[in-house]
């Protein structure tokens, strides 16, 4: 007995000391009840929306106040002409546009009935009926606040339009999203993995020693899983237009261009990884724990970053997969050119500029 009291001992201290298990059985359960805890959530908050008032009267501003007043919604945009609303949807800075009508407080006294026009931009299905739902009831509670001592009483109707996704298709949001979740865990992974092969069987030191510069070892082993992760795309797409009925309403060379640069940037990302990993599985683990989760949770594929708490919002800068969702939904949805997508663009580039810069120095340290 006290012979296996002392081999579990040992086990107990064999497993203490290894920083990575630690991790693995307290550092991830920790970070993944944190992520879930706080990311996961159907409700919206701080969602920017913009007001089209053609009355400018006192009763839409009480409106307004209210709607601003609630933790829900933000207003960032005072609209002044109809053709506006197409422009700021097109660029993503707001998810809903509240239309009040012409004479609001003149129809409201004489007619007892007004009409609220509810614009959503339902390439995200699910929150384009919550943020409706939402302001229904803002509109339901102010038309109880207003109607307590007034008999016939007043009716404040709404009324729902959708842009880009008047079907409410869930596969509109599916499709970018899980493209965007594929080529980034495959392609991050597969480079890794293929680097760390190279360390694992001492291979590598050869190659750097070789007349062949480090960058050129490191881009010639990533160099295949482009053409690969571009044929994955393709497939995507071709199941997406074809199967589900997906549309490309921008230029499709465009689109080819941001998910060719996606894929770059998701594949030196996997570089930077295999300088840290020094196994395979060690490189799979970064891959799998290290990308998934934060690739699915905050890149805004399923919940609404607006909603999440702030730091998780600043936290979901450094994932490419968020600008590239904005990218793909923007070019295929919403037909946004170049001009609509450069701040993005030019995210994802520096990205990729940064990952590689840092692989290859880390490369170039352990040549020396």
């Amino acid at each position: 007995m006290k012979r296996f009291i002392g081999f579990v001992t040992k086990e107990f201290y064999h497993i203490f000391r290894d920083k990575r298990t630690m991790f693995i059985l307290f550092g991830m359960p920790m970070v993944q009840i944190m992520l879930f805890g706080f990311a996961i959530t159907n409700e919206i908050n701080n969602v920017n929306i913009a007001v089209f008032d053609q009355s400018k009267d006192s009763e839409t501003q009480q409106i307004i106040n209210k709607i601003s007043a609630s933790k829900y919604f933000k207003i960032v945009n005072q609209i002044t002409h109809e053709a506006q609303i197409e422009s700021v949807f097109r660029t993503g800075k707001v998810k809903a546009v509240l239309v009040f009508e012409k004479d609001f407080i003149q129809n409201l006294q004489n007619k007892k009935t007004v009409k609220v026009q509810v614009i959503t931009d339902a390439t995200d299905p699910n929150m384009a009926n919550t943020i409706t739902n939402y302001i229904n009831a803002i509109l339901q509670n102010y038309s109880q606040e207003i109607n307590k001592n007034v008999k016939p009483v007043y009716q404040i109707q709404t009324q729902t339009q959708l842009y880009y996704n008047q079907e409410l298709k869930s596969v509109f949001t599916f499709v970018p999203g899980v493209m965007t979740v594929i080529l980034m865990l495959v392609s991050a992974m597969m480079t890794s993995i293929s680097i760390t092969r190279e360390k694992e069987m001492g291979t590598m030191e050869v190659l750097l020693v070789s007349p062949i510069k480090p960058f050129q070892v490191v881009i010639g082993k990533v160099f295949p899983y482009i053409f690969l992760s571009i044929i994955n795309a393709a497939i995507i797409l071709l199941l997406g237009v074809f199967v589900f009925e997906m549309p490309i309403e921008g230029s499709l060379f465009l689109l080819v261009l941001e998910s060719i640069l996606f894929i770059i940037t998701a594949l030196s990302l996997g570089i930077l990884i295999s300088t840290i990993a020094q196994s395979q599985q060690t490189a799979m683990m970064f891959s799998l724990a290290g990308l998934m989760l934060p690739v699915i949770i905050l890149s805004g594929f399923i919940f609404p970053i607006s909603s999440m708490p702030l730091p998780l919002q600043i936290l979901s800068n450094i994932i490419p997969a968020k600008w590239f969702i904005i990218i793909i939904k923007a070019i295929m949805l919403k037909g946004a050119t170049i001009q609509t997508i450069w701040k993005e663009t030019l995210i994802l580039i520096g990205m990729t500029v940064l990952f590689i810069a840092i692989s290859i120095k880390k490369y170039k340290i352990r040549l020396e």
